[in-house]
């Protein structure tokens, strides 16, 4: 099966488990409609696949990974439901939808976000979690630090705070990996947790996982500057319009290619050193610079 075909399987496999989740916990809540429409989004649960992708290294059991992912992916989504708030990107589609606020309101994304995020530590504490409680509480501990002021929303913070004002490579880069790169190193560190690794081990997946993430943001920015909106599912050139701090408007197009190139060189570079059974992970890295959307 090529990669393509894996990842539609993963994707298949996380709302599956995602559709248990609210079927099961969430009948009563009246935020349950606009949770399931921020969540069900048509989103290709990447990285969902990054950490099956990962734990494949480690003989990791595919439904513990598959939990892992969907915890992941509601922490995603929350922070997209944010994201298109009039208060931050003011983003009226999502991948060719309304987003959730102009589908609703504001309040009630803003609270369908903040469910989402907490619905993340529900799925991890679960007892249906079938993993140490030491494990649990280590992943909960690293994905509440990656999601908060350290990591996602201080990423966040720092990309509305940069727009409009002339910004050091370097920081862009910081930015980028808080706001994209710390989710994408949870993928990767939440698979050596599980399996047991020493903080050494676990700090070099994770370095892969925040690299991929820089590469990921890297060529989201490269298809909002050339990507056509009709395959992205929403208006693109935005970032240049609101002043965004990207390595585009700093470096140029051509320019940002080549780095994401270099940085694409690298972390082919350091997975290969887990052997073939981490061509997986290399097929994830060639599909973010492939991608169109």
């Amino acid at each position: 099966m090529n990669f393509s075909g894996k990842l539609n399987n993963i994707a298949n496999s996380t709302d599956i488990y995602l559709k248990k989740v609210f079927s099961k916990q969430l009948k009563n809540s009246s935020l349950v409609k606009p949770m399931r429409y921020g969540i069900f989004s048509g989103g290709k649960r990447f990285r969902s696949a990054i950490v099956v992708s990962t734990g494949k290294i480690f003989d990791i059991d595919y439904k513990k990974l598959i939990t892992i992912g969907s915890a992941i992916e509601c922490i995603h989504s929350y922070s997209l439901i944010h994201d298109d708030l009039p208060s931050m990107d003011n983003d009226d589609l999502r991948r060719g939808k309304l987003s959730v606020h102009k589908k609703f309101n504001e309040f009630t994304a803003i609270l369908a976000g903040n469910s989402l995020l907490t619905l993340s530590f529900e799925i991890l504490s679960g007892r249906n979690f079938k993993i140490s409680q030491n494990s649990k509480n280590l992943l909960i501990e690293r994905l509440s630090k990656c999601s908060g002021h350290l990591g996602l929303a201080g990423g966040q913070y720092l990309d509305l705070t940069f727009e409009n004002k002339k910004i050091l490579k370097k920081n862009i880069i910081n930015m980028q990996k808080k706001k994209t790169g710390e989710l994408f190193g949870f993928c990767c560190e939440s698979v050596g947790i599980i399996k047991g690794l020493d903080i050494k081990k676990r700090k070099k997946l994770k370095d892969i996982g925040i690299k991929i993430g820089l590469l990921f943001q890297i060529v989201d920015d490269l298809i909002d500057y050339k990507g056509d909106p009709l395959i992205v599912g929403k208006p693109t050139r935005r970032d240049e319009k609101k002043g965004k701090a990207t390595l585009i408007n700093l470096l140029g197009y051509k320019e940002t290619v080549k780095f994401a190139k270099e940085i694409k060189k690298k972390i082919d570079k350091q997975i290969r050193k887990y052997g073939i059974k981490a061509n997986d992970l290399l097929s994830s890295v060639d599909f973010i610079l492939e991608r169109k959307f």
